[in-house]
Formats: structure tokens, sequence, C-alpha cells
């Protein structure tokens, strides 16, 4: 395999660095930020750059600066994980989104943090700090909690003994205190979230099972403090979770295993 004038970093490994350098918060970059992200200088990003465009894996706009290309796109709805899943999962969250009205999200973990893979959102719902391909902490939002209550013991404890991020005044930072949260969502399958991560928005949300019952994502609603009884949502994302799980191949009487999995 062909390598760069750095020991350790290949063509491949730099190029990869590239598109990775993109993400929802920064979905358009020029050459510049490219090789301050990157840490290329400045031709060697041109040159690799100038590749991806050719081979349709970038695309650059009128202005100059890079945008992810439709090849490189048409190649992500190929994953499993982003699109049968979303696909599954649409019509019950259409179903809540339509009796609530208000922000309806699909998560997943990812390393240290749960992405959202969909969100349906009306006008006048509370502002949220992420979006579709964003990241959230799972120690401080809903579906984090859900996804880190029925993740492997390695992660759990890799979360609580890190940095436990204060986003409000609300958020739960105390080792002991999540850790207890956490038992009582492993227990119900549910977790209710008031203004941890974002001021003035409750977030309530519920597990996804497969078949062999293990979590692999998690469904969430999120509404503005005070403006319903998170309680009052609970029975509708629950049955929403519960009906997503059934069509992933989960059954009741399955028991509830221990450690995160990717959908089938």
């Amino acid at each position: 395999m062909p390598r760069t004038s750095e020991p350790g970093r290949t063509v491949s490994s730099r190029l990869l660095e590239l598109l990775f350098a993109f993400s929802p918060d920064a979905p358009d970059l020029s050459l510049a930020d490219l090789a301050r992200k990157t840490g290329l200088p400045h031709p060697t990003a041109r040159r690799l750059v100038l590749e991806l465009v050719k081979a349709g894996a970038l695309d650059q706009r009128r202005d100059g600066r890079y945008v992810v290309g439709i090849r490189l796109w048409q190649l992500g709805t190929l994953s499993p994980l982003t699109e049968s899943l979303r696909t599954m999962a649409q019509p019950f969250m259409e179903d809540l989104f339509t009796a609530l009205n208000q922000h309806v999200q699909l998560a997943v973990v990812d390393g240290r943090q749960a992405v959202v893979l969909d969100r349906l959102s009306a006008p006048h719902a509370v502002g949220l700090v992420s979006q579709v391909g964003g990241r959230l902490p799972l120690h401080c939002s809903g579906v984090g909690k859900v996804l880190l209550s029925h993740a492997d013991n390695e992660l759990v404890e890799d979360v609580i003994t890190g940095e436990l991020g204060r986003h409000t005044a609300n958020t739960v930072t105390d080792p002991q205190t999540l850790r207890r949260e956490l038992a009582e969502c492993r227990r119900t399958g549910y977790a209710l979230v008031r203004g941890e991560l974002t001021e003035g928005a409750d977030s309530i949300a519920t597990r996804v099972l497969n078949r062999e019952g293990r979590v692999v994502a998690a469904l969430a609603v999120v509404v503005r403090s005070g403006s319903v009884q998170p309680q009052s949502v609970l029975p509708s994302v629950i049955t929403s979770g519960l009906g997503l799980s059934r069509r992933l191949g989960w059954q009741p009487g399955v028991r509830i295993r221990e450690g995160l999995a990717p959908p089938d």
C-alpha cells in the first residue's frame, strides 16, 4: 500500500481523514479548513481533495468550498444501520409525530455518544442542540440514557468514570446518581430526562429491541418543559418502541439481554 512521507500514515488513511472532517456541524469546508482539521500540508490536502472530487466522493461548490459528493452519499445509504432501521422506524415515528406534534427522534450508540439517525420536528417545537447525524452525550440525553443503561459494563464504566459534562443546571453529573438512574432505566425500559441537555426541553425515551432481546436503538419524544406532562406522553412512546421492536423480530417473553447490538 502506498505510504505518505509521515511514518504510519498511508494515503488511504489521509483520504479517510479528509472525508471524516465533514460533519453535521461542518457540512461544507474550504481547502484551508480541510488542511487545518486534518493537519495535512496544504499542497497534499489539495492533491488528495482533487482526487476525491474526481472520484465523486466530494463536490466543489461555485464558492470553492467542498461538500460530500453524491456517490459517497449513495454508498452511505447502503448501510443497514442507517437505512433499514430508519425505514422500519418511519411509520412509528410518523404516528408519534402526528399524535403529539413534537420532536420525535431515533438514535443509536457510536462510541461514547449517541447518533441521531432520524428526526421529525414541528416548526413550533423547542429548539434542540443537535440535528440528524448529530451526536448527543450518553449521560444526559433521553436516548443516551436508554442506550447507556443497556450497554456492556465496559462502556458504562468508561462513561461514568469519565468527564460527565454539565450542559445545564439540571445535568446529572454525580456518578452514583447516574448509576441509580441507569439501573431504573434498565428495569423499566424508558428514561425521563428533564432539561439536562437543553434548558427547557424534556425527553421521553424508550428502548428498541431486536429478536435476541438486545437494544439496538432508542426512540424519543422531546417536548418543551411545562407544555405537556412527560408521564402523559410515556405510554405512546413505549407502545411505539415495542411496535418497532416487533418489526425487528422481538417477541414478548424474550429476555432483555445486556449489551447493545447493531440492527439486523
